[in-house]
């Protein structure tokens, strides 16, 4: 449930269910707030599952679990994952490292779980596990212009210039962290983050203090990170292998064992994965000749089949019509050695043409760091 429900609906919000979580869809016309994201700066409230990791081995205990190498300082962070034991993605987790306790940010159905998972495979280790959730609030700072948002309400510190790295400091009369992201908008990203009994002022001091920002939902925000390039947990990563979809942020191939690391490792050494992520521009012609616009055209199903002639080369994972560029376009996990263009996708029983387009769809004023690396 959203920390500040009410203040949303006196915005006017549409509220909508992301894995449980009641979250913003949007304030009206998100097609509009997906373009005042781009040209300025929005204000998102996040959904995040939390937890906190204290005791003396929490940076050794986790460092050991996940994908990536936990930092010691603090102050920093890192986007790791934790695997199955046939390297499909279970989680995803940015973790930072503050001072006497990491603190750890997935989606929220796993905070739970995860928490519990753990602490039952806690033996000898100082190490203590708990569910923070309701303790925080969180707020995406998205668009061009979302540093110098940053710069006019925060006090006692500077934005923070590397990503994963985070300053505390104050806003209005409230204490706030703030944590440079990974830009899964394509833009200039911050996650400010809360006390969740101070989340209506700092959320306040966010949106009317400084430079303006627009209010913004889920469905601009996954509009948005489709146009730069970045997959999302449910859609592409959940279950699948961190290769196939070129995750590489999320790896340290020199740490130690965690569980998975020998398949991820096993395709590493191989050179390639079997499958890769895509993008693709969907084409339709309408019955005069002529393209219809981007918002009348079918956008495919989560699923839906690509072809290279007769042959069944991938599927869709996300779609949908791009605000900036007036086009269907998509995210796909196609054969890795495909070479062809001439690729189509089936929408409803009917061919539709798609062209392979290189990522990001559209060029923000960052670059996410989840677009894919097969290096």
């Amino acid at each position: 449930m959203s920390v500040i429900e009410s203040i949303h609906e006196d915005h006017g919000a549409t509220f909508g269910e992301r894995a449980d979580r009641r979250v913003v869809e949007h304030y009206g016309r998100p097609e509009r707030t997906h373009r005042a994201v781009r040209n300025g700066v929005g204000l998102l409230e996040s959904a995040y599952g939390v937890l906190v990791v204290e005791g003396d081995d929490r940076v050794e205990y986790v460092d050991n679990v996940v994908t990536n190498r936990v930092p010691a300082e603090d102050g920093q962070g890192c986007y790791a994952l934790v695997l199955d034991p046939q390297g499909g993605i279970e989680v995803e987790l940015y973790v930072y490292n503050a001072g006497e306790r990491l603190l750890l940010f997935t989606q929220p159905e796993t905070a739970e779980p995860l928490a519990e998972e753990w602490s039952e495979k806690v033996f000898i280790q100082d190490v203590d596990i708990r569910v923070a959730t309701d303790d925080y609030a969180v707020f995406g700072i998205h668009g061009p212009q979302a540093t110098e948002k940053i710069a006019s309400v925060l006090n006692g510190a500077g934005s923070p210039d590397t990503r994963y790295s985070f300053v505390r400091g104050t806003m209005g009369d409230e204490g706030v962290s703030v944590i440079r992201t990974d830009a899964l908008t394509g833009e200039e990203s911050y996650e400010v983050i809360c006390a969740a009994d101070d989340a209506a002022a700092v959320h306040d001091t966010l949106l009317n203090q400084g430079l303006n920002a627009a209010p913004f939902g889920y469905q601009a925000l996954e509009s948005l990170a489709l146009e730069a390039g970045s997959p999302l947990f449910h859609t592409e990563l959940e279950g699948e292998l961190p290769n196939v979809l070129g995750l590489r942020n999320a790896l340290d191939f020199e740490k130690g064992c965690y569980v998975g690391q020998e398949v991820v490792s096993r395709v590493e050494n191989r050179g390639q994965p079997s499958r890769r992520l895509v993008g693709l521009t969907l084409e339709r012609e309408g019955a005069d000749g002529e393209d219809d616009e981007g918002d009348d055209r079918p956008v495919p199903e989560s699923g839906a089949a690509v072809f290279d002639g007769d042959a069944s080369v991938g599927e869709i994972t996300r779609a949908g019509a791009s605000p900036m560029l007036g086009e269907v376009i998509a995210l796909a996990v196609v054969d890795y050695d495909l070479e062809s263009d001439g690729l189509t996708v089936r929408i409803g029983g009917e061919e539709v043409a798609a062209t392979r387009t290189e990522l990001p769809f559209v060029a923000g004023s960052d670059r996410s760091d989840r677009l894919p690396d097969y290096q």
